[in-house]
C-alpha cells in the first residue's frame, strides 16, 4: 500500500499537475470574471440598443399557463426554452474562448522571441539516427 501513496505522492508533485491544478482555479475564477462581465456590463447596453430587452428573461413558454418572467415559470415548475441565458452563455464562451487564444499567442510568441524550441518540432535523436540509417540504405543498391 505504502508504494501505491508514494507512487501517488510522486504523480500529484509533478510539475504538470501542479500546474493544472492552478490553471483550472484561475480558469474558474476567471470563467466568474467573464460571466458578470456579459451579464453585467455587456448585455445591458446591447439590450437597451435593442429597445430594453434583457436577454437573460427571453424564454419560450412550452406550458399552457402565462407567466410573466422565466423565474415566475421555473418557480412553478414549467417547461421552458431560456433561449436568453444560452445567448449569455455562448458569450461568455466566445470572451474566454478569445481570451485563452491570446494568451497562448502571447506565450508563443514569447518563447520565439526567447529562442526556445516547441519540443514538437525538434524529433527525439533516436528518430533522427533512424531516419539517418534510411536515408544511407536508400543509396546503397540491394545485393
Amino acid at each position: 500500500m505504502s508504494g501505491l501513496l508514494r507512487e501517488f505522492r510522486k504523480f500529484a508533485m509533478r510539475g504538470n499537475v501542479v500546474d493544472l491544478a492552478v490553471g483550472l482555479i484561475l480558469g474558474a475564477a476567471f470563467g466568474k470574471i467573464v460571466s458578470s462581465l456579459v451579464d453585467d456590463v455587456i448585455m445591458p447596453p446591447i439590450g437597451l440598443l435593442l429597445g430594453r430587452v434583457d436577454f437573460s428573461d427571453l424564454f419560450i413558454n412550452l406550458s399552457a399557463q402565462d407567466f410573466a418572467s422565466l423565474a415566475a415559470a421555473r418557480a412553478a415548475g414549467a417547461p421552458v426554452i431560456a433561449y436568453g441565458s444560452f445567448i449569455n452563455t455562448v458569450i461568455s464562451f466566445l470572451i474566454v474562448a478569445f481570451a485563452v487564444f491570446i494568451l497562448v499567442k502571447q506565450i508563443n510568441r514569447l518563447k520565439e522571441a526567447a529562442g526556445i524550441e516547441d519540443e514538437a518540432k525538434a524529433p527525439p535523436a533516436d528518430i533522427v539516427l533512424l531516419q539517418e540509417i534510411r536515408d544511407i540504405l536508400k543509396q546503397k543498391p540491394l545485393p
